[in-house]
C-alpha cells in the first residue's frame, strides 16, 4: 500500500510579469554619493579603532606599573591580550585603508599567455605595453630563461627557473605615457627557489666622452675631456661630476641622442657621423649575446638601463679651452642646470672616479687604443 506523503506539495504562484513589475519608489532611490558616505564611514570607524587604541595605551601605561606589583602572572596575560588586540586593530585598518586606495587589475601578456600582469590604479594595459623598457624587458627575460632548456650546459638547466607572475607597483607619466616603472617579478624554480625580481625600468641612455686637442701640436697626447657639473637629487648632490649624457627619446635612436645631448649640454654642434660608439666597438655587432643592450649597465641588480658610450674628437684653438671652464649649459625649462668642467685624460678617472659612465668611457677608450681602433 502506497503511503501518502508526509508533506504536501507546495502550490505554485501565478506566475509574474516581471518586466511590467514596477518597484515601489522607496525600494529604488538610489543616493548619489552612497558609496563615498560608505567609505567615509569606514574610515572613520578606522579613525575610532585608532583613538581606542591610543587610549588603551595610556591606561595600560599608568596602571601598569602598580599591577606589576600585586599580581606579576595577571600583568602577563593582560599584557599578550593587549599586544593581540592592538596588532588586529593596526593590521585591520591598514588593509581598509589599502584596499580604499589601491585598486589592482590583472591581465595575461598576449605575447606570453602564461605571465600574469597585475596593474595599479591609474595605468592601463595599453599604457604598459606601449612602454617600450617593459616590453624590451620582458622580451629579454623571456629569451634567458628559455636559453635555461635550450642549452644543456647551462648551469640552471636541471632546475630551470620560471617567470611566474609580474606586479606593477608604481609608475611614473611624461604626459601622457609612462617614464618609469617600479615592479615584481616572481621567478622561481619547481624547488621553490626564488631570484630577486625588484626591477625599476627606464630604459636606455647615453653618454659621450667628447675629447678637445690644442690644435698647436705641441704634445699629441695632450687632451681634454669636457664633463658636465650639476645637481643630481638620487644622489644627494648638488655638484655631481659626470660625463655628459641622456635619455634615450622613444624612437630609441642612439646616435641622434648622442649628438642633441651634446649641443644642449656643452653648447658644440656635432654631426651623427662625427660620433664613433666605444661600446660598439668593444662588444661587436652581437653585444656579447644574450640580447642584452649594447652598453654599459651601471646598476644590473635593479635597473634596467644600459648607456652606450660613444667618442667625439675634435681639435681646438688652445684659448678657446679657457672658455668652456665653467661655461653653464643645460635646458633651464627642463631643470637642468649644468656649468661644465675641463679635466685632462690622465686625470679623468680620479676627477669622475664617482660617475660609472666616466670610469667605463677611460677603460673602453684606453682599450681600443692599445688595440689602434681609436
Amino acid at each position: 500500500m502506497a503511503l501518502a506523503p508526509a508533506i504536501a506539495p507546495r502550490r505554485s504562484s501565478p506566475p509574474r510579469d516581471l518586466t511590467s513589475a514596477q518597484p515601489a519608489p522607496s525600494q529604488t532611490k538610489y543616493h548619489p554619493n552612497f558609496d563615498q558616505e560608505c567609505k567615509t564611514g569606514q574610515m572613520r570607524l578606522s579613525s575610532w579603532r585608532l583613538l581606542l587604541f591610543s587610549v588603551l595605551t595610556l591606561i595600560m601605561s599608568i596602571i601598569l606599573p602598580t599591577l606589576y606589583k600585586t599580581n606579576p602572572l595577571l600583568l602577563s596575560t593582560l599584557r599578550n591580550k593587549f599586544i593581540t588586540t592592538a596588532t588586529t586593530t593596526v593590521t585591520t585598518t591598514n588593509n581598509l585603508f589599502f584596499r580604499q586606495t589601491h585598486k589592482m587589475t590583472t591581465f595575461h601578456h598576449p605575447s606570453h599567455p602564461s605571465i600574469p600582469i597585475t596593474l595599479p590604479d591609474g595605468l592601463t594595459k595599453d599604457q604598459l605595453l606601449s612602454f617600450h623598457p617593459f616590453t624590451s624587458w620582458l622580451s629579454t627575460l623571456t629569451t634567458s630563461l628559455t636559453s635555461q632548456s635550450t642549452t644543456p650546459s647551462h648551469p640552471f638547466s636541471p632546475n630551470p627557473y620560471t617567470l611566474r607572475s609580474v606586479k606593477i607597483q608604481s609608475f611614473d607619466l611624461f604626459g601622457h605615457r609612462v617614464g618609469f616603472l617600479k615592479l615584481v617579478a616572481d621567478v622561481k624554480n619547481d624547488k621553490n627557489e626564488t631570484l630577486p625580481g625588484a626591477v625599476f625600468l627606464r630604459g636606455p641612455s647615453v653618454a659621450m666622452l667628447v675629447m678637445l686637442i690644442p690644435d698647436d701640436g705641441k704634445d699629441e697626447e695632450e687632451r681634454y675631456v669636457l664633463l658636465t657639473v650639476q645637481p643630481r637629487v638620487a644622489a644627494g648632490s648638488l655638484e655631481f661630476v659626470e660625463l655628459p649624457a641622456g635619455m634615450v627619446d622613444e624612437d630609441g635612436e642612439f646616435v641622434g641622442t648622442a649628438a642633441r645631448e651634446i649641443e644642449e649640454e656643452l653648447g658644440i654642434r656635432i654631426e651623427e657621423r662625427e660620433l664613433r660608439n666605444l661600446s660598439e666597438m668593444a662588444l661587436g655587432e652581437e653585444g656579447g649575446g644574450q640580447g642584452l643592450g649594447r652598453g654599459v649597465y651601471p646598476s644590473p641588480g635593479a635597473c634596467d638601463e644600459f648607456i652606450p658610450i660613444f667618442m667625439h674628437e675634435r681639435r681646438v684653438p688652445r684659448d678657446t679651452l679657457k672658455e668652456w671652464e665653467g661655461k653653464l649649459t643645460g635646458l633651464r625649462e627642463h631643470g637642468e642646470n649644468i656649468s661644465l668642467k675641463l679635466v685632462k685624460m690622465g686625470d679623468l678617472w680620479r676627477v669622475g672616479g664617482r660617475d660609472g659612465k666616466t670610469l667605463a668611457a677611460v677603460a673602453l677608450w684606453e682599450g681600443l687604443r692599445r688595440e689602434g681602433r681609436v
